[in-house]
């Protein structure tokens, strides 16, 4: 069994209320991805780091787009995806969400999402926090989806027995 049915078309365009969206990122989204993620560096290192070693102090603009790019080739590939979220013009990044084959055992999908430092606590993150589930569960093929760092912290994501 592969992780998505061969026939699945990923969404491109998911609407939040109050402007925005979410669309799959991609290598041209460098420009407002970079001064994103590392505007809230120090707060995603508290989530991701240990798990992913990311964002790193000493990213680079150039290692961050080849680090969008090869989202876009994942997307691409149906391997993994990586959804920004922007304003209604795109011209502003709020967060990110990750839609990643299990790498720990008991989940068909690893999802995980986050927003700027700025909109901690705020409505947008409230709007992301009740779509993400709702999303997954009505469009994507998974039954045993796991939401990383919401149904389970990422240190115990991290003790879980790996997947196969």
């Amino acid at each position: 069994m592969t992780w998505l049915p061969t026939d699945f078309v990923h969404p491109l365009r998911v609407e939040l209320p109050g402007g925005y969206h979410l669309r799959p990122i991609s290598g041209a989204d460098a420009d407002i991805d970079y001064p994103t993620v590392m505007g809230s560096r120090e707060r995603l290192w508290s989530i991701f780091g240990e798990a992913w070693g990311w964002p790193a102090e000493t990213m680079s603009y150039e290692a961050n787009k080849k680090d969008l790019e090869r989202h876009a080739a994942e997307i691409t590939a149906h391997e993994s995806f990586n959804y920004v979220l922007l304003n209604d013009a795109g011209t502003e990044e709020f967060g990110c969400v990750y839609i990643d084959p299990p790498e720990k055992a008991g989940a068909d999908a690893e999802i995980s999402w986050w927003v700027v430092d700025e909109r901690v606590g705020s409505e947008l993150e409230r709007d992301l926090d009740s779509l993400v589930p709702r999303w997954i569960a009505g469009d994507w093929p998974f039954e045993q989806p796991r939401f990383i760092g919401r149904d389970l912290s990422w240190k115990e994501w991290l003790a879980l027995p790996d997947a196969g």
